[in-house]
């Protein structure tokens, strides 16, 4: 199977990439960059129609990761820069379909599971979850966020491709021994004694483990009846506090200072991100994909940090991550 991967240099397109690869699949990286890695990379410019177009002619499916990080502060300058990454890359994907001889059968958009209100009252599946934006108290730097998912939502829908199935992956945080990764930033907190739980605790953490992330996307790839948005997340988000203390507990870390509010607010200021990545409250469970028969293998988090922590220890965040293919932050991390 040949599949094109725009975008798919950070995290989460080097976990897909290099899944794909080990098991004989022809892998091509779309990057705005020149990169050495084992698989092929080709160039683009994320924004107009190119050479790059031919690999998608013929190509099996088309993963779109391809977005601008959202880990930074949400000034005018960050905020139209994350809103064009996404909205201009999915219509160039789109655009290089539809013209395709040969398009591909499949194209998975990367969306967010962000896309959803901040509740705690029940969980957002693809049925009855709730779309956010209309929260009254919620601050201006979390509209934005639903305003870019919206947007990303929308081009991909736009794009007129009768003979590619589309799936929008409203994915969770993918965690993964990654150097870089959310789990590797979470972990470095625990490790210096601060990995305690983040305001009232109360918000709901959303995650996947890397190996289901891998496992529903190759579902997504081979599912013909199965369009339109899937949330990506394991069964089982929890609260901060819960979460963080199930972390603390698999690496062994007897202490985690709590951050307040305001402890929060200046941390993300010096650090050069939001207080949002930390404060919304995440709570989507993946409904359409265990409906379809998905099986997942880490569904408890307690569980699932244990083996991360396992990995990490015995792996190594250089070596885990394949040393010949250089990660650049700003690019494959869309999902947060």
């Amino acid at each position: 199977m040949k599949v094109v991967i725009p975008g798919g240099t950070g995290q989460v397109g080097t976990i897909l990439a290099r899944a794909l690869h080990s098991t004989g699949h022809d892998v091509v990286i779309l990057s705005r960059h020149a990169m050495v890695a084992p698989w092929r990379v080709v160039q683009w410019d994320a924004r107009t129609l190119g050479a790059w177009t031919a690999e998608l002619d013929g190509a099996d499916a088309v993963i779109n990761l391809a977005g601008r990080s959202v880990d930074c502060r949400y000034t005018a300058s960050n905020r139209e820069a994350i809103l064009a990454s996404r909205v201009l890359s999915t219509r160039a994907v789109g655009s290089a379909i539809a013209q395709s001889s040969r398009p591909p059968r499949a194209w998975l958009q990367m969306s967010t599971a962000t896309i959803y209100a901040h509740r705690y009252d029940a969980p957002n599946d693809e049925a009855s979850g709730i779309i956010g934006g209309a929260e009254p108290d919620a601050p201006s730097t979390w509209r934005f966020s639903i305003d870019v998912a919206r947007a990303w939502e929308a081009a991909a829908h736009e794009c007129i491709t009768p003979k590619t199935r589309k799936v929008l992956l409203r994915s969770a945080m993918v965690m993964s021994p990654d150097r870089g990764g959310v789990f590797d930033m979470l972990l470095r907190l625990v490790r210096a004694g601060l990995g305690g739980t983040a305001a009232n605790g109360r918000q709901y953490v959303s995650w996947i483990h890397h190996v289901d992330f891998v496992a529903a996307v190759l579902w997504l790839l081979e599912r013909e009846d199965i369009d339109g948005a899937i949330n990506l997340a394991a069964p089982q988000p929890l609260p901060n506090a819960e979460f963080m203390r199930a972390l603390r507990d698999a690496w062994g870390a007897r202490v985690g200072l709590p951050a307040t509010v305001w402890m929060l607010e200046i941390g993300a200021v010096l650090l050069r991100t939001e207080t949002e990545l930390v404060l919304k409250s995440r709570r989507v469970v993946p409904g359409r994909l265990v409906d379809s028969g998905f099986a997942f293998q880490f569904i408890d988090w307690s569980v699932a940090s244990r083996e991360l922590c396992q990995a990490w220890r015995s792996r190594g965040t250089s070596m885990y991550l394949n040393p010949e293919a250089r990660v650049i932050p700003e690019s494959g991390d869309a999902s947060r």
